[in-house]
Formats: structure tokens, C-alpha cells, sequence
């Protein structure tokens, strides 16, 4: 476990394209150990891609990547296996294995990458599915869950190893207000409970201004705004301003 006041990961002139569209631009960024980090901006801006990127999903045309003191950008895969037990990652669509019930879904990679025993995992699978309130719904299918229960069942599966990174993929999308609200708290949650170190991308400015310690906005492959989340409200620029009001400035716009 890194110390508190040091910064997790390190981002030195990050740049990816795909083809002639250049999605990260000689991006520089460093992200604190123990806060949440909020990453807004247009669709299309390189949000996600910057998030693959934390986890070495994705590998940068140029730049440098570094968690914890170490270069992982250029790791090789039997190496990031090893790195990758210390994230839990939330995808967008929450990617449950539809054939399996919730607690083979959580307790899939303690099967894969652990030598625990049944009694330990089955163990481990229950404390996950506490934290996220759905214990009662271990034998379930994904199918037979609500939305908003299937993302906080990926959530389970995410802090299976107890991870000291937590990378969220629109965490909410999808979802009404209130379920929506629901995994605001948990993320929040997390963090108290688990220590963890945050990374949520997002377009849902409530959920930002709830949980983030930190927002930061990407347009066009690079970063416009970064601040607290007063600093977000009260921004000069009009690009932040439109996009956190969900205004549109027109067809030729940004926007």
C-alpha cells in the first residue's frame, strides 16, 4: 500500500490516436493516493481511453505512464497481471457473465487467480456482496436483476481482491435518479471503507459534484479544467460552463 501523501499514478505526455483522429494529446496529469478523481468532457473527448490507459488496456503511442513509482505503459502482460490485482475496474455496461449467478460472477477471479480454498472464496464472495447490499441475491442470474442491481453487482466483482484503485466507466448511465444515487454512495463508500484511490469517468454533473474530490474536464484530447468542485462551478471558460449546464451552443458548436 503506497503512503497517503504521495500521487498514485503519474501521466507524462500521454498521446493516442486511432488512425488520422488523435484522441490524447500530450496529456500530463497526476492522480493522489486515497481521492476521488473525476473525469468529465464530451463525448468522444478521450475519457475512457485515458482510463484503459490507467490500466494498461490500452498503451500510448508515446508518453509515459507510472503507478506507484513503476512504469507500467510498457510492461509486459505477465508482468501486469500482478499490477492488475491492486485495480478493480467497473465497466460501463457492467460486463456480468450472463451463464453465471451473481456469486460465480464475484467470485470468478478468485477462482482464476487465487489458491483460496471454497470455504475462503465463498467467504470472500458473501463480504463483497454485503458491501453492495445484495447478498440475498447470490443464486440470481444477471438477467433476473434490475440495472442498477447488475452495476452494483459488477461493483462486487470489482473489489474481489480488495483493490487499492477503483476505476469507474460511467458508473450511472443507464440508471433513474435514485438507483443512479445509489451507487453515488457506494463509490463514496468504497472509498471510506476500502481506503481506495478513485478514477470515475462520467457525463452525470450530480453524481460528479457528489462524490469527486477533484473534477477534471478533457476536450479535444486535452485537459481544460481541473479543480475542486467549486472550482468546476464557478470556471471561466465557456466550453466548461456549457457542458456542466448541459447547454448547447448549436450544430456548428462544440457541443
Amino acid at each position: 500500500m503506497v503512503e497517503n501523501n504521495k500521487n498514485l499514478f503519474e501521466i507524462r505526455g500521454l498521446t493516442k490516436s486511432f488512425g488520422e483522429l488523435a484522441v490524447l494529446v500530450d496529456l500530463n496529469l497526476s492522480i493522489p493516493v486515497g481521492k476521488t478523481t473525476v473525469i468529465i468532457g464530451p463525448s468522444g473527448c478521450g475519457k475512457t481511453v485515458l482510463l484503459k490507459h490507467l490500466i494498461v488496456l490500452l498503451r500510448p503511442d508515446s508518453g509515459v505512464v507510472f503507478f506507484d513509482e513503476k512504469r507500467i505503459d510498457n510492461m509486459p502482460e505477465s508482468q501486469l497481471l500482478q499490477v492488475r490485482k491492486r485495480f478493480g475496474f467497473l465497466f460501463q455496461a457492467g460486463a456480468l457473465f450472463d451463464s453465471q449467478t451473481v456469486g460465480q460472477n464475484v467470485a470468478f477471479a478468485l477462482l482464476e487467480h487465487t489458491d483460496h480454498s471454497m470455504e475462503k472464496i465463498n467467504e470472500l464472495v458473501h463480504e463483497k456482496l454485503e458491501m453492495v447490499g445484495l447478498a440475498h441475491l447470490k443464486d440470481r442470474f444477471p438477467a433476473q436483476l434490475s440495472g442498477g442491481q447488475q452495476k452494483r453487482i459488477a461493483l462486487a466483482r470489482a473489489i474481489a481482491f480488495s483493490p487499492e484503485v477503483i476505476l469507474y466507466d460511467e458508473p450511472t448511465t443507464g440508471l433513474d435518479p435514485i438507483r443512479a444515487d445509489i451507487i453515488n454512495e457506494l463509490i463514496l463508500k468504497m472509498q471510506s471503507k476500502l481506503k481506495v484511490t478513485s478514477v470515475v469517468v462520467t457525463h452525470d454533473m450530480a453524481s460528479a459534484y457528489k462524490i469527486a474530490d477533484r473534477i477534471i474536464m478533457l476536450d479535444k484530447g486535452h485537459i481544460i479544467a481541473d479543480g475542486s468542485v467549486e472550482d468546476i462551478r464557478e470556471h471561466s471558460s465557456s466550453l466548461v460552463q456549457n457542458f456542466i449546464q448541459g447547454v448547447s451552443i448549436g450544430l456548428d458548436g462544440n457541443y
